[in-house]
């Protein structure tokens, strides 16, 4: 099979390296990948974003699939463009993808089909949304409506931190059109975790819950970031948890999507927040999450085409999904100065000698080959992903991994995974 792969941050070179992994597999292409992808396939230079392009190339390559890894070409309606010409690809259309590129749409939802989620309001006037915070008690939490890269999102403690957040989103147009609508929800007490879930539009099978770490600092502090760190299976989702999570939120979830006529193929990611036995809806994503995919995808024994395309088929049903009784944790190396202003361009040293290390890959994202050298290409730069039988060994083990890799002024968080111990 020829594969197209679109998108080049660290979810897409841990879905590169699984699809390699696949016998079915001769061609895969990374549109537009990144240093790390190339290890797995052949880069392009299409950015992700190029629907035309991307659309040209699969036409002219005849590929088999193709692979749709961040949200905005699947929000930009990327699915329907390739299904119109007879090309198979793994994501949902673009109606289905507003369950992430709209929370006033994804939080409609969860209301009509009361599935547990926080109280909220949305607000396409600030001056309204000001009046709306000076009536309520903080925290607050603060949305903007559309995409934002997993920054969108402000966790205020007081009412000048709301007020701000509303400035900055709405007045200042930080996010550009993403902000021109806001969400204003009660803030929700408890543990955060994420299950993903392949869907077919009829059935739907979850992967091992996993924990994201989204503040920049140690102990959850500071801004929000697309992830700092991840680790599966996470702890906080036993079996009870789990059981009332699949009763109460994913399987209405597909009943509501199926109601509304939005026949949804490809990846479901459930952000929630758990609180003591009782899980709440914080967001949907619709697809791989990142650092999410680099945690779980290392579990996953059953070849990943063979389930996208029981997916395409809608026969998920039919398919057993095997996983690794293991655990996993990444730690993100990011630039310095992230998520807010940082450099690019540094040399990144000692990969190779990290991945001597058993059980350890480090999956790139913000990378770039040059004639100097590998160089840093972004704000999260690489993610230090290790497996083993317990959390204490793969934190050591990703830490280890860490002290090995250098590029100037790099930033980590030093408590993944201490939840799970």
């Amino acid at each position: 099979m020829k594969i197209l792969l679109i998108g080049s941050g660290g979810r897409e070179s841990a879905l590169a390296w699984k699809l390699s992994q696949s016998s079915r597999v001769d061609e895969l292409f990374i549109a537009p990948g990144n240093a790390g992808t190339a290890e797995y396939g052949t880069n392009l230079k299409i950015e992700s974003n190029n629907l035309l392009a991307l659309n040209e190339f699969a036409l002219k390559e005849r590929l088999d699939l193709t692979v749709v890894g961040p949200e905005t070409p699947l929000a930009e309606g990327i699915v329907d463009l390739f299904k119109e010409d007879g090309l198979k690809v793994f994501g949902p259309n673009k109606k289905a993808a507003q369950l992430e590129s709209s929370k006033i749409f994804s939080k409609n939802l969860l209301e009509k089909y009361k599935i547990p989620t926080a109280e909220y309001e949305s607000f396409n006037d600030p001056d309204r949304a000001i009046e709306y915070i000076k009536s309520k008690t903080p925290p607050l939490v603060v949305k903007a409506d559309g995409l934002a890269a997993g920054k969108g999102v402000t966790v205020a403690q007081s009412e000048k931190e709301a007020l701000a957040a509303v400035e900055e989103i709405m007045l200042d147009k930080k996010f550009g059109d993403a902000g021109s609508k806001i969400i204003i929800e009660d803030y929700l007490e408890g543990e955060e975790a994420t299950i993903l879930a392949f869907c077919d539009g009829r059935s739907i099978k979850t992967m091992p819950a996993a924990q994201d770490h989204k503040a920049a600092y140690n102990g959850g502090e500071g801004p929000n970031t697309g992830g700092m760190g991840a680790y599966a299976p996470a702890p906080i989702v036993d079996q009870d948890i789990e059981l009332k999570i699949k009763e109460r939120i994913i399987e209405p979830t597909l009943a509501a999507l199926n109601t509304e006529g939005i026949g949804f193929k490809g990846i479901i990611y459930f952000g929630l927040m758990i609180n003591g036995d009782e899980a709440k809806v914080l967001e949907y994503n619709a697809r791989f999450g990142d650092p999410e995919a680099q945690v779980i995808l290392p579990l996953l024994e059953t070849d990943l085409i063979d389930i996208m395309e029981a997916v395409l088929n809608q026969k998920l049903d039919q398919i057993e999904i095997k996983w690794k009784d293991r655990k996993t944790l990444c730690v993100v190396m990011a630039s310095g100065g992230y998520p807010v202003k940082y450099k690019k361009g540094l040399e990144i040293t000692g990969i190779k000698e990290a991945e001597k290390i058993e059980d350890m890959i480090v999956f790139q994202a913000g990378t770039r080959l040059e004639k100097d050298g590998l160089l840093t290409n972004g704000g999260r730069v690489l993610a230090v992903t290790a497996l083993g039988n317990s959390f204490k060994e793969v934190i050591d083990k990703a830490y280890t991994g860490v002290e090995k890799i250098n590029f100037e002024n790099y930033h980590i968080r030093n408590d993944i995974g201490h939840k799970a111990l």
